[in-house]
């Protein structure tokens, strides 16, 4: 299967792989400014934007399979990547297996414990549901401060401040993604994350964690740095699951300082 993807911008070559929701469109927050610097890749995964689903099994080892077999297609081998929420997972998952080059993980997923993993299903499956039979209000529920508090409480750290436009494809995505049930099965059902004894990933490798995440909570960030010893941890203060929505200068800095 090949990914869809869009190129954008000139210079060293920077992977993007976003998590549940819209694809491609949820690094739009932070696309242009990364692309000033650098080219920047990012995908679609299987069942998301406009890459159809996998016809097989759907795990986050499958997952990362299209997106290992997509680095070597594309002969990006020893390219940095950067992953959000399940991406974040995934590319450290990359890293693991010894693929791309620098990593940088943000509020990744996979470092939960078993009752925080009941609780982080037990929240974010109703709340998918809600969306999608809210589907056709969203528009107007998203343009609203009260709107985007209520519906978005648990991705962000400040959601009456963010746009419509900002939020508004990554809910849809959750909403209209034929991946999305699958990929909440892999999260959920699947292993959690494996780690990598320090001095055997390809680059340097960065975490970025919120504050505020009400996802993936702020106590999973030692048990990720525990599981990979090379990694480097960075909080962002005031920020909830999703750094491209609460902090994006800073997520964007912390992208390019990290990677080459």
């Amino acid at each position: 299967m090949t990914l869809n993807h869009i190129r954008r911008g000139s210079g060293s070559p920077l992977l993007l792989v976003h998590g549940l929701g819209a694809g491609w469109r949820s690094w739009a927050p932070i696309l242009d400014e990364l692309a000033e610097r650098r080219e920047v890749i990012a995908v679609d995964l299987p069942g998301f934007g406009e890459t159809p689903p996998l016809t097989g099994e759907v795990s986050i080892a499958t997952l990362t399979d299209s997106v290992a077999d997509f680095i070597r297609e594309q002969g990006l081998d020893g390219v940095s990547t950067v992953g959000q929420s399940m991406g974040g997972r995934m590319v450290l998952e990359l890293a693991r297996r010894g693929v791309g080059g620098d990593t940088v993980a943000l509020d990744p997923g996979g470092f939960w414990s078993d009752r925080e993993l009941v609780v982080f299903g037990a929240t974010l499956r109703p709340s998918i549901a809600l969306v999608r039979a809210l589907r056709g209000m969203l528009p107007a529920l998203l343009g609203s401060s009260v709107g985007r508090t209520l519906l978005l409480a648990q991705l962000s750290a400040r959601p009456w401040a963010l746009s419509r436009e900002t939020v508004l494809p990554d809910v849809r995505g959750l909403a209209d993604s034929p991946a999305t049930g699958a990929a909440m099965d892999a999260l959920t059902k699947g292993p959690k994350q494996q780690g990598a004894p320090a001095g055997t990933v390809p680059g340097r490798v960065t975490i970025g964690w919120g504050r505020r995440d009400l996802v993936t909570l702020p106590r999973q960030a030692a048990r990720s740095t525990e599981l990979f010893p090379d990694a480097v941890l960075h909080w962002f203060e005031r920020c909830g699951h999703f750094p491209q929505w609460d902090v994006p200068h800073e997520a964007t800095r912390l992208i390019l300082d990290s990677t080459d």
